[in-house]
């Protein structure tokens, strides 16, 4: 006969400072009391309940960057997770400040694969053993190369760069703790959900692992992926819905003998509120509102960025802020540094905090014109068109570019009316992160770059750059069309 146990598992990935409920449809949805609340109730009504998060708990909102995370981490407290493994915005105020988190944090946060490049030791321990009901439960925590990207900046720190390296690591600790009678192995990742299906299929059987919790892509999941009998999940993205593993454990054999998952919905319908949590929330709120309740500007209209992989009426004016801004030819502002899909037309100082929270550096580089078609056509890759969590860019204003995805060629690549020569130097503007990370956002290495002109910081504070010119500027307005066009594989054309 089976001895088998049964194990709740709640998971959320990418709350992105996700901390108040929304009122959609005369219905208040999302935000972490309601969570809060369902996960107590899950608690109270299961034997065995885990609950983890995987990555991304910070960047999203001004309560959270106001306080540079501190204020995260105590929500965080309250709300409880078993445990956490880092995703790549946990490194955005700074690794010497995420470990300064780590300490303020009273749940475990776990990754295998951050370490320091002089003598590799790990940052955080890589693993994670929960003891619930004679089980014993294996965490096992991995990180995206993006966060290796943020981190560029920071010559220590180093990351295992590729999925093969990623499974070599699993496999260690897999050996090294199944001799103790490890009852479920569950990886924790932050690495998007096509590479957790990619990982997933070289991982070796017999070391045990059997469920995927990933994040960073953002993928709201009707059923799991199965990939080589292992299931993978993701809850979206916010706190606008929670991930529900109900699983029977086979003890003896260590492994699922049977299991149904599903996304709860966080809404005042089935969820409690924990008054409490919102009662420190309330408190952060009414100390970031005075501040950041004052107007920056007032649009036309309303401006939107619904998608990351194309043009945008919020890319358009950012780009071509920067561009005025910097002087240059033209400008590549990154698609994710805009977080959220809309603003205006009112724009208050924390409306644009959260739109856009990134402050640092901006730089002027000198591509040819050929090194700008190389690129952008680095960037119209076919897993960024194809919804992969890749790197895509917002394009200032002389740009005009047509693109077929089925030939994998441009159709129409003009800069001021004219056709772009291939040999001509043209400057372009780039975000700090983007400088540093141009050989994976454009498939240009910095020398190359460098041998045209020296590139050159012109701005230390981007955030403090767009703000100061949207506040010197009334009835802005923006198309989000004409820029770039694409022709996609299945007949449709964005951009138009």
């Amino acid at each position: 006969m089976k001895n088998l146990k049964k194990l709740t598992l709640l998971h959320s990935n990418d709350m992105h400072g996700d901390f108040l409920a929304e009122q959609v449809d005369e219905a208040l949805v999302g935000g972490v009391s309601m969570l809060s609340g369902y996960v107590n109730k899950v608690r109270q009504e299961e034997e065995n309940v885990i609950y983890a998060i995987a990555g991304d708990m910070f960047r999203g909102s001004v309560i959270d960057s106001e306080y540079r995370g501190l204020s995260t981490i105590q929500i965080m407290n309250m709300l409880a997770p078993d445990v956490v493994t880092v995703g790549n915005h946990e490194v955005d105020y700074g690794v010497a400040h995420l470990l300064f988190l780590e300490k303020c944090a009273t749940f475990p946060i776990i990754n295998a694969n951050l370490h320091i490049k002089t003598n590799n030791a790990r940052l955080f321990k890589p693993y994670y053993i929960i003891e619930i009901d004679g089980m014993k439960i294996l965490f096992i925590g991995i990180i995206t190369e993006v966060a290796l990207m943020q981190c560029k900046a920071d010559q220590m720190i180093g990351t295992f760069i590729t999925l093969e390296d990623a499974a070599d690591e699993i496999g260690r600790i897999c050996d090294a703790y199944n001799a103790i009678d490890i009852d479920f192995t569950v990886l924790l990742t932050h690495i998007g959900f096509e590479e957790d299906k990619k990982l997933a299929e070289i991982l070796d059987p017999a070391w045990g692992v059997d469920v995927i919790i990933g994040g960073h892509s953002h993928t709201f999941l009707e059923e799991p992926a199965v990939v080589n009998g292992i299931p993978i999940v993701q809850a979206g993205t916010g706190t606008d819905q929670i991930g529900r593993f109900d699983i029977l454990i086979d003890t003896d054999e260590n492994r699922i003998d049977s299991y149904t998952w599903k996304t709860i919905p966080i809404d005042e319908k089935t969820c409690p509120r924990d008054t409490a949590m919102e009662d420190v929330i309330r408190n952060y709120k009414s100390e970031t509102d005075a501040k950041y309740g004052r107007i920056i500007t007032k649009f036309v209209r309303k401006l939107t960025h619904l998608s990351r992989i194309e043009e945008t009426e919020i890319g358009d004016l950012y780009a071509d802020l920067f561009k005025d801004a910097t002087g240059v030819d033209m400008f590549f502002l990154g698609s994710g540094s805009i977080r959220t899909e809309e603003i205006g037309p009112v724009l208050t100082k924390g409306d644009f905090d959260e739109n856009y929270p990134y402050d640092k550096p901006v730089f002027i580089t000198y591509w040819t014109g050929a090194q700008i078609k190389r690129g952008i056509k680095r960037m119209l890759r076919d897993e960024a068109l194809e919804g992969e969590h890749t790197e895509f860019f917002q394009l200032s204003d002389g740009l005009e570019i047509e693109y077929d995805q089925n030939t994998h060629e441009f159709l129409k690549f003009d800069f001021e009316g004219s056709p772009i020569d291939e040999e001509k130097i043209y400057t372009v503007g780039l975000e700090e992160f983007f400088f540093l990370n141009s050989r994976d956002s454009f498939d240009l290495d910095s020398d190359e770059m460098e041998k045209n002109h020296p590139s050159r910081e012109v701005a230390s504070h981007s955030a403090k750059v767009l703000e100061e010119l949207l506040s010197k500027s009334s009835h802005l307005n923006a198309k989000g069309k004409g820029r770039l066009i694409i022709h996609l594989s299945d007949g449709s054309v964005t951009g138009i």
